[in-house]
C-alpha cells in the first residue's frame, strides 16, 4: 500500500495536516462497476465529514 496517500478534502476526519490521508484503509469505488476508464468514473467511499 502506498506509504503516503494524499487528500485535498479537509472536511474529512481522516484529512491531516499536508493534504495527507490518515485511515487505515482506503476504499475507492467505479461508478461504472469494476472498471473506470478515468477519475471522473470513481469516489473515495473512506470519506467520512468532519464532525
Amino acid at each position: 500500500m502506498a506509504r503516503d496517500v494524499l487528500c485535498e478534502v479537509s472536511n474529512c476526519k481522516y484529512w491531516e495536516k499536508g493534504n495527507k490521508c490518515a485511515a487505515d484503509a482506503i476504499y475507492i469505488v467505479s461508478h461504472t462497476g469494476n472498471q473506470a476508464a478515468d477519475q471522473k468514473e470513481t469516489d473515495c467511499k473512506t470519506f467520512e465529514p468532519e464532525v
